[in-house]
Formats: C-alpha cells, structure tokens, sequence
C-alpha cells in the first residue's frame, strides 16, 4: 500500500480524482501548481462547519464568546495538531529547501495542508462528506471545549487569558454616551498594554459596551493563538 493509500485510511475518504489529494499535499516551494487555491476553499469549509457545530452544540452562547472558541479550534496550531495525528509529513510534496529544513515538521505548512484537503475533500464529494470528515477529526476537540468557561462573561475571560499568560489587566475607559436617559447608547475602550491592543464595544449600558469591548479584544487575541 503506498502513502496516499495509507493516508486515504487515516482520512476515513476514498477519493475519486486522487489528482485532488495530490494536489493538495503540493506546497508552493514545490513549484506553480500546489495547494494555494485549495487551501483558500479549505479555510472557508473549516470555518463553516466548526462554527455550524458550535452554533447547534451552544444554543445558550453569545455570538463573541462562539468566535473565541472557533478562533481556538481552526487556529493554526490545532490544525497542525489534526495533520500530525493523521500523518500528513510522509506525503508532503515540499520544495529542496523545504524537505532539507524539515517543511514537513512545520506547523504553518502542516496546517494548510489540511485545510488544502479539506478544499479537496469539497471538491471530490459534498458539502455533507466534508462536513462528516471535519467533524469525525474534531469530534474529541469539540468535546474537550473547556464547558468551565462557557457561560462566563467576555471580561472575566478575557481576564483569565491575560493573568494566565503574565500580562497585565485591561483598562476599560468610557468613551461616549448619546441618546435621552431611557435609550442611552455607551462606547468604552478596552486598551491592554501587553500585547498592544486597543479596540472598542458598544451597549444601552455601560456593563454592556464593557463586554463587547472585552469580547473583541478575546476573539483578536484568540485569533493570533
């Protein structure tokens, strides 16, 4: 059985047009024809059905607090982590330079090649086979979401992801107030020293433009791992 046979296993997905997985474990040191276009349509299933997962497995969670854990699960490291698991390295096509420095170790390389086969996986099926396939490879992920922190508010974990790392607490500053008593409309700065970052929320209170604001802040963070 050769490499991609044997990953075809570990894919739990046969495919039809194998020149589509080929393709898709094709990094650009390789030359022209690699996995840039695939990788691109992989990055937007893999968005979709992770925040189609959270959106029925969370009916109770915000849509700030759905973003932070999505932006957890689709991060580069944890997709690299789902290529190692699946053994993408022995299949790379990777350039001399590449191969010679250990490309196929590398995590940013690892994670868009799952996303490439991802777009593949799209591509040779449906958007209900892909969707079996990312879900069957995040399953335990899902699963193992930290359910402490679902529920809390924005502020404390925003909070806790700061303390948890050393850095300093935000500092929440009012802004602007529009609007008659009864229908106030607040804007308050979230500025965090380390890292820099400085972003903006808005409510009818005070407490609520502070969470949006906290809430932003955690997605950017999330974001950038």
């Amino acid at each position: 059985m050769d490499k991609l046979a044997r990953l075809q296993k570990r894919l739990a997905y046969t495919f039809r047009d194998r020149s589509l997985l080929e393709l898709a474990l094709t990094h650009r040191s390789a030359g022209s024809r690699n996995n840039e276009r695939l990788e691109f349509l992989g990055d937007s299933i893999v968005n979709h059905v992770i925040a189609e997962a959270l959106y029925h497995r969370f009916p109770d969670v915000r849509e700030g607090e759905m973003s932070r854990m999505r932006a957890a699960l689709v991060k580069g490291d944890t997709l690299a982590r789902v290529a190692r698991e699946l053994e993408f390295g022995e299949c790379l096509k990777l350039g001399t330079g590449e191969r010679k420095s250990g490309g196929y170790r590398r995590a940013s390389i690892l994670a868009d090649a799952f996303e490439a086969v991802s777009g593949a996986i799209l591509l040779d099926s449906d958007v209900d086979t892909c969707r079996d396939f990312l879900l069957r490879h995040f399953a335990s992920r899902l699963d193992d979401l930290e359910k402490s922190d679902v529920g809390k508010d924005a502020k404390t974990l925003l909070q806790e992801f700061l303390q948890g790392r050393g850095n300093p607490l935000p500092v929440y500053e009012l802004v602007n107030v529009e609007g008659e008593d009864h229908q106030q409309h607040f804007e308050v700065s979230c500025q965090l020293e380390q890292p820099k970052l400085a972003v903006q929320g808005a409510g009818s209170s005070r407490r609520k433009a502070e969470q949006a604001a906290a809430a932003t802040a955690l997605e950017r963070l999330q974001a950038h791992g």
